[in-house]
């Protein structure tokens, strides 16, 4: 694993646009940047990397199965007790998934450490299955990358073929975000062209121009009754919306399910240690208030809330040294602690690597850096290659 300087190219700003990745620059600062990429041999992908995401992933869907059938496990993870209901049926009904994206602390040496599992909104997932393989495939147009350089990436494809597991040819699919965010709204318009690709019907409705019809069936802005829906809204927050106890009484297949909601919680990560302590793709967690396992980690670790994105209200302890996310208001649900990972530092910079599963297959990896050790929403995006034989690129 090594991070090399590349020049960017001329036209990339262009191609983006022309491509629907808007959100390339965020508040006027770089998201996406091609002027370095990440170089991995075979080995480290499959060795380091793919492995460790499936077996990690069948561990989750273990998990999942104990908690739903244990009420309190349901309350540690600060599931509304309305709800707990709802969510244990769509995993016993075998709602499916469609991805998930475990983020890991990798150096290419010892093992992938899962720092937390983004299991249920799909952040990155236009730039890693789409934009990032675009631009591998136009370095080597242009000579300046081997003909035989790859990419673990077969997101786009696998997505495709998932929508095409999941629902039959012609079938209409709801899609729903907030229609003003910009990266939400063209992140959806990626997956609505993946379920067009596969031979679905797919239709886009604001999430704040959904209601309810006499029946109780949740309806889009024309009447439409929504059967199936993609909806880029987290599960913890639909759980406190009003509309929250007409979820399990609408009938609606929900992508991701409700039992994501357990697997997108950052108290997923004492549970899995808990059941598999010193496994080797884990670091020790427990829940903030056990204070025996905080006292084993020391005075490093890092603390998170239950629900947080982006960063916010993360802190990370390193002896005396303290560097907090930004304040988002997180942490009401309550807190766990991780021990502290040692992302690899490279140029200045700290990288974290996502690794995406689809169905329960690995299927693409994607890299966010920042110059703080806490991964945040203008952490820039990283592509990668994968190049055996220490070869640089022109």
């Amino acid at each position: 694993m090594r991070r090399v300087r590349i020049a960017e190219r001329a036209d990339w700003q262009a191609a983006a646009e022309a491509q629907g990745f808007t959100f390339h620059h965020e508040g006027g600062e770089r998201y996406w940047d091609e002027r370095a990429a990440y170089l991995f041999s075979m080995e480290e992908i499959e060795g380091g990397i793919e492995g460790a995401t499936e077996e990690l992933h069948a561990m989750c869907l273990e998990l999942v199965s104990d908690v739903v059938g244990r009420e309190e496990l349901m309350a540690r993870l600060a599931i509304p007790e309305p709800m707990r209901d709802f969510v244990a049926n769509s995993w016993r009904s075998n709602a499916p998934s469609l991805y998930g994206r475990f983020d890991f602390a990798y150096d290419g040496q010892g093992p992938a450490k899962l720092l937390e599992y983004n299991a249920d909104t799909p952040t990155s997932i236009y730039e890693t299955g789409f934009f990032q393989w675009a631009w591998l495939e136009a370095l080597i147009a242009d000579g300046r990358a081997p003909d035989d350089a790859d990419q673990f990436n077969s997101l786009h494809e696998k997505l495709i073929g998932r929508f095409g597991q999941l629902f039959a040819p012609g079938s209409f699919l709801h899609f729903a975000s907030v229609r003003d965010h910009v990266e939400d709204r063209q992140t959806v318009r990626y997956l609505e062209d993946l379920a067009s690709q596969a031979g679905l019907d797919p239709k886009f409705v604001s999430i704040d121009r959904i209601g309810l019809d006499a029946e109780g069936k949740f309806v889009d802005d024309e009447g439409w009754i929504v059967q199936a829906i993609f909806k880029l809204y987290p599960w913890e927050d639909m759980f406190r919306e009003p509309y929250a106890d007409k979820l399990a009484g609408s009938g609606a297949m929900f992508l991701e399910p409700a039992w994501k909601a357990i697997l997108s919680n950052k108290g997923m990560l004492p549970l899995l240690w808990d059941r598999h302590p010193g496994h080797p793709n884990l670091l020790p967690a427990f829940f903030d208030d056990d204070s025996a396992g905080k006292a084993d980690l020391g005075s490093s670790y890092v603390r998170k809330p239950l629900f947080s994105r982006e960063g916010w209200d993360i802190e990370l302890v390193d002896g005396g040294r303290r560097t907090k996310g930004r304040e988002g208001g997180y942490g009401e649900e309550g807190y766990i602690v991780q021990a502290l990972a040692r992302l690899p530092r490279i140029e200045g910079k700290y990288p974290v690597v996502g690794s995406w599963v689809v169905g329960a297959e690995a299927a693409g990896l994607s890299i966010r850096e920042d110059r703080s050790r806490v991964t945040r929403n203008l952490s820039r995006f990283i592509p990668h290659m994968i190049l055996d034989d220490g070869r640089e690129l022109s």
